[in-house]
């Protein structure tokens, strides 16, 4: 009966082992998915940075944390430059808009700073490698 209970025993120790094995490997990380880190403003953060299509959200941390700040063509003049309010820099976005979005180190768009241009339509950037300070929506 010892050995049995022994039996047992490794073979549910085996079975929760390999599960937790398989969720770690499935997560959405491990797949190469953005993942969700938290909350941001009392909200449910999605993996997708929680914005909606026809949007630009930027938020001010990486991995798409803190107050999200967004934009819609309807509200953005295209091919002009927008600066972000007044001491507010992004550290991640996602350009939903289906409009190519430059995004600027510079406040006034200047080319002199790190800027880069990123598809519409479906971009996310967790940890953008400078802080944006504003932003060109493009025609095409």
């Amino acid at each position: 009966m010892r050995i049995h209970a022994s039996r047992t025993f490794r073979s549910t120790a085996l079975v929760t082992g390999l599960a937790a094995l398989a969720a770690a490997l499935l997560t959405p990380s491990a797949l190469g998915a953005p993942t969700a880190h938290g909350s941001g403003g009392g909200h449910a953060r999605t993996a997708a940075g929680n914005c909606a299509a026809g949007q630009l959200c930027l938020w001010p941390g990486t991995e798409f944390g803190g107050r999200r700040q967004t934009y819609e063509l309807s509200g953005t003049d295209i091919e002009s430059c927008v600066t972000l309010p007044k001491g507010m820099t992004a550290a991640s976005l996602a350009n939903r808009t289906g409009r190519p979005v430059t995004t600027y180190q510079s406040a006034v768009c200047a080319e002199t700073g790190e800027f880069d241009t990123y598809p519409g339509g479906g971009s996310w950037v967790p940890r953008s490698p400078y802080q944006v300070r504003a932003f060109k929506l493009w025609e095409h």
